[in-house]
């Protein structure tokens, strides 16, 4: 029986070949995965208690509701426009998770601030300050750069932003080569 199922934690590329490579080793049939989704070919009740084990194992959760499939459904669309740099928002960032989940903003917005605590803004604020955390580890651009390849318009705009998130300016957080990055799943 092909059952698809929905997973909360899944924030990149390595979560998918993780989960994949598990469910193989115990001869699980992965039909389709992608961040925050998994469809299976299930053959008895013991192969989904495998599958269980192995998402909660690698720190997954499986999602049961359709307001916290919503909920990550927002975080993967967002977390997958950060990765590819320069970020490019096609239109408003409201539009475009309206057009991407075929959802009225709205509603996704109520439910994610309900659910979360924090607005989406907020939450996609914090993503790409984690973001500039890691362009800061890995040295190759300065701070205007990564303003810029963040579609900040201007470099005070990220230097505000990044001292109300982490109470430090850039330049502190570069000397003290502070690498306090969070998982983008342990965000909210």
């Amino acid at each position: 029986m092909k059952k698809q199922f929905h997973i909360k934690n899944m924030v990149c590329d390595r979560c998918i070949k993780v989960l994949q490579n598990e469910l193989e080793g115990k001869e699980i049939k992965v039909l389709a995965i992608e961040l925050g989704k998994l469809k299976v070919e299930i053959k008895n009740p013991l192969d989904e208690k495998t599958l269980n084990d192995i998402i909660s194992e690698n720190g997954f959760v499986l999602i049961q509701s359709v307001e916290r499939q919503l909920v990550e459904q927002v975080k993967k669309e967002l977390i997958l426009l950060l990765k590819n740099l320069p970020l490019v928002v096609p239109q408003k960032l409201s539009l475009y998770l309206e057009k991407n989940l075929n959802t009225e903003y709205s509603k996704i917005s109520k439910v994610f601030s309900y659910t979360e605590g924090l607005t989406i803004e907020k939450y996609f604020i914090k993503l790409k300050i984690e973001k500039v955390k890691e362009l800061i580890q890995i040295g190759e651009q300065n701070f205007t750069e990564m303003a810029y390849l963040l579609n900040y318009s201007h470099i005070n705009h990220l230097s505000r932003q990044f001292k109300n998130e982490t109470g430090m300016s850039l330049s502190l957080y570069k000397q003290q080569q502070h690498n306090s990055r969070n998982p983008l799943d342990k965000i909210v």
